[in-house]
């Protein structure tokens, strides 16, 4: 299912009840949501095409937004594998 979508000239994200809501109105919770999606296999949006989207705002945020999950969505092995070996040392030093 599409977490970020263009549909009658604005931008929608997903929302935990599985409803869209207008991008305008993502916060901080939405937004872990959205970057643990595209941590994820079935991760999919609309790609971001300015003339689809009417309102400026949306125009600006979306194509943030969409920018950044599908560079972390490409990057998410290396960035699982940056997250785990983070603290693997101390890890191995203080295990019993």
């Amino acid at each position: 299912m599409k977490v970020l979508k263009i549909e009658q000239n604005q931008g929608f994200f997903l929302t935990k009840e599985s409803t869209y809501e207008p991008i305008d109105k993502l916060d901080k919770s939405v937004l872990l949501r959205l970057v643990n999606s595209a941590l994820g296999d079935d991760f999919e949006i609309d790609t971001y095409d300015d003339s689809l989207l009417k309102n400026q705002a949306h125009q600006i945020i979306y194509k943030s937004i969409s920018e950044k999950l599908v560079d972390l969505h490409e990057r998410r092995q290396q960035f699982c594998d940056e997250s785990e070996n983070l603290y693997l040392d101390e890890y191995e030093k203080y295990k019993v």
